[in-house]
């Protein structure tokens, strides 16, 4: 065998795995190949000014490369069992909360050190979401920021690169079972290996999905969260985020008896376009430096969506909604909030207008055509009661940039040890659709890497 183990993907499920492998057995021989850059060559060429939107580079790094997806987020870790993903089902609450802790130790060793570590728990807001219908989750989030994140990263791949084999802008295009452990096939190569570990991330949703179908891995269709991403200014979360920083709050509509919630909240952050299989969606950064802050806030409302039988593509349909608003506005498209509910779409001279400055160079348009109105009707009625415990919420200016769609991967049939049905194969983070947070999926890495550890001992 050319290596022990060979992990695929270089995102948070396997930088960890490295990690711990080579914390506990630094003999192995191991290796990472990863389809995006090194983290130093990792650069968007979006700055605003020359470039203002997606040119769909061969490699987007804002979505894959060392990092993973995760590297340019806003470095939130959370650490609870209430949202990130089900980890705990397989392994366990008590076991997934001290994984996720582990992670939390290893990157304040490694940069993240002065970090606020935020919590819910006894916090005053819980009773006033309850008061208005919105319910407030339990959670501890360490906030790196994407400054210090980016710092994380760099220092841990300064302490792996000696002792691990990094494989970048190597895609890996199938993985087959040979005697006595796998064959991993590059363009120009092909590796084996005793073990190995598939951390492709959201982003490798189709190849993944095109594994399991040659290796006859059973999988189950999962589902696909769309909507927008709201941006206002800063001062009218500021009661919340200045104590809790990210508050999840779900609400249940009215009208539909839809869940609606926030996710990923920007204090004084940007927001970003992404690029997910050459769809252009939305997304939101902020930063621990003051001087990178701006006077905004972003965050997303989005609304889950379930299949049943007989469709069981949720990505499909997610992707379709994306490309749409990419076929209307040429990427992302933007509205003000007074304009969606009086029914007429934002002009540039309205943007103009608009009291709030945008972060994000998109095109001015009508929301009302692109997403499907059952969930449209959800997000306008979730601003209105979020406009209850953060008054200014349902202002005409705030706005609206759409779509925002978290894909998540089919989830895959794995044991408790997140081993496939083939002994040594295993599948971590965003890619298993298990996890779908930088906590979780860190945390699998690290209980994979000493299950394979225990083996060799």
């Amino acid at each position: 065998m050319d290596y022990d183990v060979i992990i695929i993907g270089a995102g948070p499920g396997g930088i960890f795995a490295c990690y711990e492998l080579m914390k506990i057995k630094p003999d192995m021989k191991v290796a990472v190949f990863e389809a995006g850059h090194a983290l130093s060559k990792r650069h968007c060429p979006i700055d605003g000014k020359k470039i203002k939107t997606c040119i769909n580079c061969k490699s987007c790094s804002i979505m894959s490369g060392f990092g993973g997806a995760g590297a340019f987020s806003d470095g939130k870790y959370n650490i609870t069992n209430d949202f990130g993903g089900t980890l705990y089902e397989y392994i366990g609450k008590k076991q997934a909360l001290d994984l996720m802790r582990y992670v939390d130790e290893i990157n304040m060793r490694y940069g993240g050190d002065g970090c606020k570590l935020y919590s819910t728990a006894g916090t005053r807001f819980k009773t006033l979401c309850i008061q208005h219908d919105l319910h407030l989750l339990d959670a501890s989030v360490r906030h790196l920021g994407t400054d210090i994140n980016y710092i994380v990263l760099k220092n841990i791949y300064t302490h792996l690169q000696d002792k691990v084999d990094f494989y970048f802008d190597t895609p890996v295009e199938s993985v087959k079972i040979i005697a006595g452990g796998y064959s991993v096939k590059c363009k120009d190569a092909t590796y084996s290996c005793e073990k190995c570990i598939v951390s492709v991330g959201r982003s490798g949703s189709k190849w993944m999905e095109k594994v399991c179908k040659e290796l006859d891995i059973p999988t189950k269709s999962n589902r696909v969260d769309i909507g927008v991403r709201v941006e206002l200014p800063a001062a009218v979360f500021a009661h919340l985020t200045d104590e809790l920083y990210e508050s999840k709050i779900v609400y249940r509509t009215e009208k539909y008896g839809d869940k609606v919630r926030t996710f990923c909240m920007n204090p004084k952050g940007a927001v970003v376009n992404e690029n997910t299989n050459g769809i252009i969606t939305v997304n939101g950064h902020s930063y621990e430096d003051p001087a990178k802050q701006t006077d905004n806030t972003n965050f997303a409302l989005l609304v889950a969506k379930h299949f049943s039988e007989p469709f069981k593509d949720s990505n499909g349909y997610g992707e379709s909604i994306a490309r749409l608003s990419n076929m209307l506005g040429g990427g992302v498209i933007v509205q003000r909030f007074g304009d969606l509910i009086r029914g007429r779409r934002s002009t540039p001279s309205r943007m103009n207008d608009s009291f709030i400055t945008p972060t994000l160079n998109a095109t001015p348009g009508d929301l009302s055509l692109v997403l499907p109105k059952r969930i449209l009707d959800g997000i306008i009625e979730m601003i209105y009661a979020l406009d209850k415990v953060a008054p200014g919420t349902a202002n005409d200016d705030t706005l609206l940039y759409g779509v925002e769609v978290k894909f998540y991967n089919m989830e895959v049939r794995v044991n408790e040890q997140l081993e496939t049905c083939y002994p040594g194969l295993y599948i971590i983070g965003d890619g298993s659709g298990i996890t779908h947070s930088l906590s979780h999926a860190s945390a699998s890495g690290v209980h994979v890497a000493r299950n394979i550890t225990e083996q060799v001992n």
